[in-house]
Order: structure tokens, then sequence, then C-alpha cells
């Protein structure tokens, strides 16, 4: 199987012109004519990621977010950037990347199915054409009302993330909710204006929570990678499903940081 066939593939899942002007998506290093038996899948390409992709033999890795996101002068290993690139190429291993593309046709709504959201709409539309509407997040109402409290809980479970901060009352009652994968503050008013009581998303700060609550909205903050971890599972179960004869390995589920 070559890299090309199952960039064709991954393209016709999250095609390239749903990601925004400032993205870089795609083949990012390595050759399209490549053979690949073995796909390694991950959010990020850190060092880590790229040692376990060489130790299991990959041949292609997939990654969330792209290792080259700013223009590039030189690739050498001077910087951390250009000694992951080398050692890539090195190994002939092809890197392809599905970002902002992968938000919109893939992470929003596969985040929406976790938390059961009904009568979905799109949160924030990048794409509109004569016959639909696509962009990033969800928005939706939860499968019943219930608390904050019991809704903090149901997304721990639901994205499998050991705690989460929530700005706002813990006792309110809640059922429209939006959804934003990733970091979710630039979108607060989006929420706000589409009528969500509570909006489930990460990296949000002190400014961006306290004023979210002050225009009625309750923020509950599963973090960065807590959420978009699921394009590991997501990308795992739609390789084996249109590669059958590919290898798949993947990495480890593994917080950035630790709380102490």
């Amino acid at each position: 199987m070559k890299c090309g066939e199952i960039m064709e593939k991954l393209e016709t899942l999250s095609p390239k012109n749903y990601a925004e002007e400032w993205d870089n998506i795609g083949l990012l290093a390595g050759r399209r004519d490549k053979d690949v038996e073995t796909v390694y899948i991950a959010l990020d390409a850190t060092d880590e990621v790229i040692a376990d992709a060489i130790r299991a033999g990959a041949d292609l890795l997939l990654t969330h977010h792209p290792l080259i996101f700013r223009k590039l002068s030189r690739v050498n290993t001077d910087d951390f950037i250009g000694r992951r690139i080398v050692t890539l190429i090195q190994n002939d291993i092809s890197y392809y990347a599905m970002h902002t593309n992968f938000d919109v046709m893939g992470m929003a709504d596969a985040a929406a199915d976790e938390l059961g959201l009904q009568n979905r709409e799109v949160l924030n539309v990048t794409f509109e054409d004569e016959i639909s509407k696509e962009g990033c997040g969800r928005v939706g109402y939860l499968p019943k009302r219930m608390s904050v409290e019991t809704l903090a809980e149901l997304v721990k479970r639901k994205f499998r993330v050991p705690n989460v901060r929530v700005f706002g009352d813990l006792g309110d009652i809640v059922e429209m909710a939006a959804v934003m994968p990733g970091s979710g503050g630039s979108f607060i008013g989006d929420a706000v204006r589409a009528g969500a009581e509570v909006m489930i998303t990460g990296d949000i700060d002190h400014h961006e929570g306290i004023d979210a609550v002050a225009q009625g909205l309750t923020v509950i903050d599963a973090g960065h990678y807590g959420i978009e971890k699921l394009f590991i599972p997501y990308m795992e179960e739609f390789i084996n499903r249109e590669f059958p004869k590919l290898k798949v390995c993947s990495a480890q589920f593994c917080e950035p940081f630790v709380v102490r």
C-alpha cells in the first residue's frame, strides 16, 4: 500500500479544503510513494512518539497537531523541530497531519457523539455552500436535563480524564450544551449566541472563565489533550476499517502534565 493511496482516503474523510488558511496539514515530511505496512497514530509528533514509532517499525506517522506549523527557513538538528524531521526522514517514515480539517470533519461530531448531543448544529461555521454548513464545535441538547456536577462527571467518564475545571455553579441544571474540542476560549461568544447553557472545551484561562459565567455560560474545561485525544481511537477504527491489511500502532494515552 502506497502512502499516497492512504492519503487519498484520509482526504476523503477530512478534505483539505475544510482546513483553516493558517493551518499546515497533509504530507509534511517523507515520500508519497513510500510503501506502508505499519501506521502509527498520535495526537502530537513528540520525541517520545517518534521514538516509539521507530520501535514499532512504522512507515507512516499520522498525527492531529502538525509538527511543522510555522515557516521553516532551515531543517537541521540545531532545534527540536528540525531534529524530529531529520529523525523521521532518516528512518524513512512519512509524516501526515490532519488538523483543522479533522476538527471540522471528524472531531466535532465525535465529541458530540460521546456526550449524546441531540438536534445538534455547527457551533462556529467555517464553510458554507448551497448544500451544507460545516465548521468547528457542535451545540445541541443533552440526552436529559442534569446538574453541572453530574455533567462534569459524565465528561470525565466519556473523555477519560482524571479531573475537570468548572467555571460556574455545580448545582445549576443544564440541558443545552456546546462542545468545542481543543482551545475554546475564542468560541465562548458563539456558544452564548447559540443559547448554550454550558460549554465543554479546553484551555480556558481565568478571565475567559469568569467572563463566560457573567454571560450566563457555565464552562467545563476538560483540557486540550483531554478531549482531542479521541483522534487516536477514531483514526484507529478508520484505518482498520479502510485498510484491514495494515498494522496499526498508537501512542498510549498520557496527559502532557501532572497535577500535584
